[in-house]
Formats: C-alpha cells, structure tokens, sequence
C-alpha cells in the first residue's frame, strides 16, 4: 500500500513532467492535461489527473468546461472555491485578449477575430443576452454593452434605449448581437422584427447598424448575410 508521502512525491513528479512539457510544447498537451495542471495549481498534493477528466466527462468538452458558470462548477465533487476561481480566470483572461484582438482593428476587416470573441463570451451561457457594439466612422469598436437579459429563451429589448445610447456614444453604426441558449442560431421572427425595428429608427439619425449576429452553441448567423436586413 502507497503511503500518503509516497503518493505526494509521485503528484509532484508526474506534475513536473506535465510542467516542463507545457514550456516546451504546450499545444502537444490534451485538454484533460491543460485543466490537470491549472488544478493542480489550486491542489497541491492531490492528482487531479481524474478531476480534469471527470470534468470534460461531465461538461463535454473543454470550450463548454470553460463556460460553465461557477455555481455548476462549485457542485462538482474536488472543487472548492479556490479550484473554481482558477477556472474562471483562465476563461477570463481568454476572453481578455479576444476582446484585444476584436477592438485592435476596424471591424469590417477583423470580423473573425470578432467573431472568434463573441462565441467565447456568449454561446454558452444559459440564459439570452443582447448587447450592441458602437463603432466609430473607422468602424473601431468604442463601445461594446450588453443593454437587456432575460430568461433562457427571451431578453427585452427595446429600440428607443438602443439608439439612445448610439446616440450618447456618438456612434456612427452598431452591431446588435444576442445569444440562444437552445444551441441553435436561427432567428425567430422577433429576432428579425427588433432588427429591422432598429434599422428605420437609425437610419434617419445617420447611424448605420452593420448586422445582428446571433451566436449559439452550435455557430453563429448573420442577419445581414441571411438578406434578413
């Protein structure tokens, strides 16, 4: 039988193997070994070889582990607070620098590096959003604000508070974006009523609204390309 001090020495071996692959090759780790090692972190003498894996079990894969809010976490059996505060800011920081990279450069020819934030930051979250980002006459992001939330499946939005706040930040076009929960994101014909509701109202204030990108688990829609607006 292992003795408790056998068993740490071989946590503490196992994770410096893990450690310096991760400095010389860290896209050569799994995912199981990226979420063992940050564990690891926050669990000093415990394997948490089978936490991580118990956890991509759980949540199904390491983009929706990552999502996954901190109450769900919390529940898990091996997480306390402090393990599920790692998780949260590794995801943080993640979204961080998309957002960096999304606001570094005109919109319209950076629509990937947006694209690439925006599922990050919403397509996994379990109740709806809509938000607006401002652009300037260079199409630069100036603001980026979530401006209603709701249940799982609808969020209150209303066009007067929209083009209002277009109109406090001096914005010269928008883009509406919202999420569904359900996974799926084809628009409801709310989506394209608010939309095009949106769109008259701006128009006559010069205010350009580019698209409304819905964004969901299993990809992202453009209203625009949909010839929806």
């Amino acid at each position: 039988m292992v003795d408790e001090e056998t068993a740490a020495s071989d946590v503490q071996g196992h994770r410096k193997r893990l450690r310096e692959r991760l400095l010389l090759d860290p896209d050569g780790l799994h995912d199981y070994e990226l979420i063992e090692y940050l564990l690891g972190l926050t669990l000093r003498r415990v394997d948490t070889k089978p936490i991580a894996k118990g956890l991509l079990r759980r949540f199904g894969s390491l983009n929706a582990l990552m999502e996954a809010d901190a109450m769900a976490l919390t529940r898990v059996e091996g997480l306390g607070e402090v393990s599920v505060a790692a998780l949260r800011i590794a995801r943080a920081t993640a979204i961080r620098l998309l957002r960096e990279r999304a606001t570094a450069a005109p919109i319209l020819s950076n629509w990937q590096a947006l694209a690439d934030y925006l599922h990050a930051d919403m397509a996994h979250d379990t109740i709806e959003r809509f938000r607006v980002l401002h652009l300037n006459t260079r199409n630069m992001i100036v603001r980026d604000e979530v401006m209603a939330q709701g249940t799982i499946d609808q969020a209150a939005v209303h066009v007067r508070e929209v083009i209002k706040r277009a109109l406090d930040t001096g914005a010269a076009a928008l883009i509406l974006v919202h999420n569904h929960p359900s996974g799926d994101p084809s628009p409801s014909r709310a989506d394209i009523d608010i939309t095009r509701a949106i769109v008259a109202a701006a128009r006559p204030l010069g205010i350009a609204v580019h698209d409304h990108v819905i964004v969901a688990g299993s990809g992202q829609l453009s209203l625009r390309a949909r010839g929806l607006i």
